[in-house]
Order: structure tokens, then sequence, then C-alpha cells
């Protein structure tokens, strides 16, 4: 029997699937962002930059041009050992709408959903149901 490993997923991966076509959103670019609590290692990253593939997926993040989920996870972890039990990371997804559909051709300019994340689990994932005039999300799994 072989066993295929596959790469770890980072912490919080989205998906845009866009609803007029009912299919995938691929090369959307989206910025994730930690807005809170404040990382104390100034030098550590908390922008990640990436484009969602032909399935409408992020499944890894950039920093500073590079490839590397393992900076998404580490800054996770910092906080998670930072945090106390109440406390949570506040972050930004924005997806960048109109240079996906073009311009005037969306009412979204952009689209930014805000969520908390709790240091108990292991992972977040954060689907967009997209159209040109409306939009939706929920926490996937």
């Amino acid at each position: 029997m072989l066993f295929i490993m596959s790469a770890p997923r980072p912490f919080i991966t989205c998906h845009v699937l866009e609803t007029v076509s009912g299919r995938p959103a691929p090369d959307m670019r989206v910025t994730l962002s930690l807005l809170s609590p404040q990382c104390s290692n100034s030098s550590t990253p908390t922008v990640f930059t990436a484009s969602t593939n032909s399935d409408g997926r992020v499944t890894a993040w950039r920093s500073k041009g590079t490839v590397t989920t393992s900076e998404l996870d580490h800054l996770v972890s910092s906080l998670k050992s930072d945090l106390k039990d109440d406390e949570q990371m506040n972050w930004s997804l924005v997806f960048a709408t109109e240079e996906f559909y073009g311009k005037g051709k969306t009412f979204w300019p952009e689209v930014e959903l805000k969520f908390c994340t709790s240091k108990d689990e292991r992972h977040y994932h954060v689907p967009l149901l997209l159209g040109p005039w409306s939009y939706t999300t929920y926490r996937g799994s």
C-alpha cells in the first residue's frame, strides 16, 4: 500500500467560489493580516499574500515574496504560547475582487473579512462565495 504525505496546511486557508458561473475563482489575489495581538518580535511578518489556485483555494501564503507557510505557522505558535485562555487572535482576509472581475464589473472593489481565532484550534478555513453584486462567507472545516 502506498501512502502519499501531503504538505501540512497552514493555520488559515481560504477558498473562493464564483457564484454566477458556479466555478472556483482562480488567480484572485488575497492578503492575510494579523490585526491583534501585536507580535512581540518586530521582524516576524504579520502580513501574508497569495493567489488562489485553479481550484480557487489558497493553500500556501507568501511573506516578502517567499512561499512560506512556516513563517505563518511560527507566528501563530508564538502568539498561541503568549495568549491567555480567553484571548483571541484577530485576522483580516482581503480579496482583490475588482482585479478579478475587471474595473466597473463588480460592486465590491475588494471584500474584507475580519474574524477571530482561538489558541485551541489547529486550523481555520474561510470560504467566500462571490458574485459581482453579492458575497457570503462562513467558517468552513
